[in-house]
């Protein structure tokens, strides 16, 4: 059994302990507050051939001098971009890079930290990351970058002795997308459909060029072309409305397209774990000893 001086002595020494680890704590709080800034990176697509932006975002400061912002991705020796000092610094910029990104200059010191990527490249697709130092600490953001090819498709009706037809064309996709029709009558019915679908391959053989048709179409009746890859998602709509002269059947028709990116989501991660983390991981450590 211990003695009441040994009870003292450990009582004592666990107030110590305690009361070292609360004061780590608070420190570390202030300390975590200089070295660790939020950086916010957003997951985005690519169109092959086009400008691109990955996008990223930090907590603001009005010290231009003290801003720098790298890109790198994972794979690659060289930088993708630097930009430091108010200006760009690409003496370690990877070749695959060379002549096509930029950072927006005139927007870093509100946040901005995002990169514009010309003539978007299918090997352009990666773990990309966007770091960022100022003075009051540093951050870092990870997104991930998807490349292919997506576009608004047209829908316009073709008229022939067998009867109406609409063709549904958009003229770059990849990967392969799938297409499929939807169609409802005015009055609130749903009109199934079977569809011919094609694809053909682009000059530069990596996108495919996509032709859809949709036979014995009916009057008074909302139509819609669906195309859909990992990446985008696009629709054509076209309101098919009979007017008659006669014997004759006229079409008024009503278009309407819409592209929009798929799986988009924010992403970041701390450049170090903040030292407060440190400092509730120790304190747990103490109290359990």
């Amino acid at each position: 059994m211990a003695s009441q001086g040994q009870v003292i002595f450990w009582s004592m020494t666990t107030v110590i302990i305690i009361l070292a680890a609360v004061i780590a704590l608070i420190i570390g709080f202030g300390v975590s507050e200089k070295r660790s800034i939020s950086v916010t990176a957003l997951t985005s697509s690519g169109n092959i051939g086009q400008r691109g932006i990955l996008g990223c975002t930090f907590e603001p400061d009005i010290q231009m001098g003290s801003i720098v912002i790298r890109w790198a991705k994972t794979g690659v020796a060289g930088l993708v971009h630097e930009f430091k000092g108010g200006k760009d610094h690409l003496q370690e910029q990877d070749a695959s890079f060379q002549g096509r990104t930029a950072v927006f200059a005139d927007q870093v010191i509100g946040g901005n930290a995002s990169l514009e990527l010309r003539d978007v490249q299918l090997s352009d697709a990666g773990t990309y990351w966007c770091s960022v130092t100022t003075a009051r600490g540093s951050g870092a953001a990870v997104l991930q970058y998807r490349t292919g090819a997506f576009s608004t498709p047209k829908v316009h009706v073709e008229n022939s002795s067998s009867g109406d037809t609409l063709q549904c064309e958009a003229p770059r996709w990849f990967p392969r997308p799938a297409v499929r029709w939807t169609a409802y009558s005015d009055a609130g019915g749903y009109l199934p459909r079977v569809a011919n679908t094609s694809y053909e391959l682009n000059a530069e053989n990596i996108t495919l060029k996509v032709i859809s048709f949709l036979r014995n179409i009916t009057a008074n009746a909302t139509y819609t072309c669906v195309i859909e890859n990992n990446i985008a998602k696009a629709t054509g709509n076209i309101k098919v409305t009979a007017s008659h002269y006669s014997s004759a059947t006229d079409f008024s028709i009503t278009r309407g397209t819409n592209l929009q990116l798929v799986n988009l989501n924010a992403e970041s991660v701390s450049s170090s774990l903040p030292a407060y983390h440190w400092m509730l991981l120790l304190l747990l450590y103490l109290l359990l000893i």
